[in-house]
């Protein structure tokens, strides 16, 4: 643990503050999830609209750096921040660098038939969270998170 404090210490200021915000959206997450999901649902973006799938070079740094930090600081949650916590975590992250996301949500039957859930994030052509199992699931709802680009003005 005093290896990863130490290694934590080094890094530059803008990462360890996307690793703080992560940790605290990690944690707003998961207190959403306390609330019913009919509830939590207009906020995520609007019902069963995907945003584009078309590539932008300039976030695709901002899309893995949001991703690790999002895997790393998971793993220090004390509370369970799995696929849904995770995909919202991540979603918010990217709202806040206006960067378009969809969060879907699948289900599936395990080995023993029951049902089963998962949620996971895509940017662009992008999976920012829980790729590793989305191939089992059939997508039952998604949200698409469409970031609005100011007109740019042309005189002349």
């Amino acid at each position: 643990m005093l290896k990863k404090w130490s290694h934590f210490i080094t890094l530059p200021l803008r990462s360890k503050l996307l690793l703080f915000e992560a940790y605290m959206l990690l944690a707003w997450a998961r207190l959403l999830k306390l609330i019913p999901f009919a509830k939590v649902a207009p906020t995520l973006g609007v019902p069963m609209k995907e945003t584009p799938y078309e590539r932008v070079a300039e976030h695709e740094q901002m899309l893995g750096e949001v991703a690790k930090a999002i895997r790393q600081m998971s793993r220090y949650t004390w509370w369970e921040s799995e696929c849904l916590v995770k995909g919202i975590a991540a979603m918010k992250l990217l709202k806040r660098r206006k960067i378009a996301s969809t969060l879907y949500l699948g289900t599936a039957k395990d080995a023993s038939g029951k049902m089963i859930a998962h949620a996971w994030l895509r940017s662009g052509p992008y999976y920012i969270t829980g790729v590793e199992e989305m191939g089992r699931f059939t997508v039952v709802g998604l949200f698409g998170n469409q970031i609005k680009r100011k007109k740019e003005h042309r005189y002349g």
